[in-house]
């Protein structure tokens, strides 16, 4: 049976200063009616019933999370005591995973944050590369995305010969590409081979475990001791200890990039990781200024700009262009489109000053 893994640990600090430690990115509702985990959990539907889903996030987390996806049984979110990438996150819910179903057990994994559209789609592209998974043991099946353009914030997917399935075109993954400059980026999205890497990933528990225990052994130990001691009393304080001896590192460097057995399926549906504020003009459109504007807002003489105010509060502008403007009722943010990725350095000068509170 089919298990869904959804990350939920980010901080998505360029989305500060509506992203807080308290309300990162995937507890926020920037596009649709619902937070971003919300719409992850809902995109599932009926393929995957609640028992069968584990969402890992961090433990200050775990009350808000259970807030926000009630149908989730208790023991179906999982809190980890410190950040330590997607890798221990990942490897750690398939010990959990197999302790319930085995390890034959099917994982889709996927973050809490990706806009994905339409549901049916999505449902239909996870039913695809179970079928993969099903039929071939020790098979790891991503999606990859069909570049729009030269993007140098996402890895790459280098896509080898086809393979013969029902649904969309899969093929054999050559090689998986790190963020790359401008101009290689282009040569990517000129060959024609090359995916965006969407970071969801469906293949058996037992692939990943095998893949941690050749690469990552002593973070597999540590999440050993993990899994033994859950649902025990000593499950809290072995938790702590033995995650905090893991060695951050993220699911591509520990096990993608070395793997070989690996499909990837051409992504049918429209897919964005909603990376920072400029996302918005991509996901809710622009006037014909080229704005876009959310909230109560009166913006004269404004181009190009996006300008996110909250609650009651007004927000003018007047003879601007290229800003992004975002307005919580503590902090504000005032910058220039062009420096949106400073947005993390602003975060670290904040973090050096101790002013936790907008944090």
């Amino acid at each position: 049976m089919l298990h869904a893994i959804i990350m939920a640990g980010g901080s998505g600090t360029r989305f500060w200063p509506a992203s807080r430690a308290a309300t990162p990115k995937q507890l926020l509702q920037l596009v649709g009616e619902r937070s971003m985990i919300a719409q992850t959990a809902e995109r599932l539907g009926d393929l995957v019933p609640p028992e069968r889903r584990l969402v890992v996030t961090n433990a200050r987390l775990v009350d808000a999370v259970r807030e926000q996806l009630p149908n989730l049984p208790a023991t179906g979110i999982v809190g980890e005591p410190c950040k330590r990438d997607t890798a221990p996150c990942i490897g750690l819910a398939a010990l959990l995973v197999s302790r319930v179903a085995g390890d034959d057990a099917v994982m889709a994994v996927m973050p809490a944050d990706h806009v994905i559209t339409p549901d049916k789609a999505f449902q239909d592209a996870i039913k695809q590369a179970a079928a993969l998974v099903e039929a071939s043991p020790g098979l790891i099946v991503t999606f990859g995305i069909k570049p729009t353009y030269a993007a140098e914030i996402f890895g790459y997917i280098e896509r080898g010969e086809a393979i013969d399935a029902d649904g969309s075109p899969t093929f054999r993954v050559n090689s998986f590409r790190e963020k790359p400059s401008v101009d290689v980026a282009e040569h990517y999205v000129a060959s024609g081979n090359y995916y965006w890497n969407s970071g969801i990933f469906v293949w058996r528990a037992r692939t990943i475990l095998d893949a941690l225990a050749e690469r990552q052994p002593n973070m597999l130990e540590h999440l050993n001791n993990i899994a033994d001691a859950w649902g025990t009393p000593e499950q809290q304080e072995v938790f702590d200890r033995e995650f905090a001896a893991i060695e951050p590192i993220s699911v591509d460097y520990a096990v993608m990039e070395h793997a070989e057995n690996v499909a990837v399926i051409e992504a049918p549906y429209e897919w964005d990781d909603l990376g920072g504020w400029q996302s918005l003009a991509r996901r809710l459109g622009t006037d014909t200024d080229g704005n876009t504007l959310v909230g109560k807002t009166i913006c004269l003489d404004t181009t190009g700009s996006i300008i996110r105010s909250t609650g009651d509060h007004l927000i003018t502008t007047l003879g601007v262009d290229n800003l992004i403007v975002v307005h919580t009722p503590n902090a504000t943010l005032v910058a220039s489109r062009d420096n949106e990725e400073q947005i993390r350095k602003l975060v670290k000068e904040l973090e050096s000053r101790g002013w936790g509170e907008y944090l």
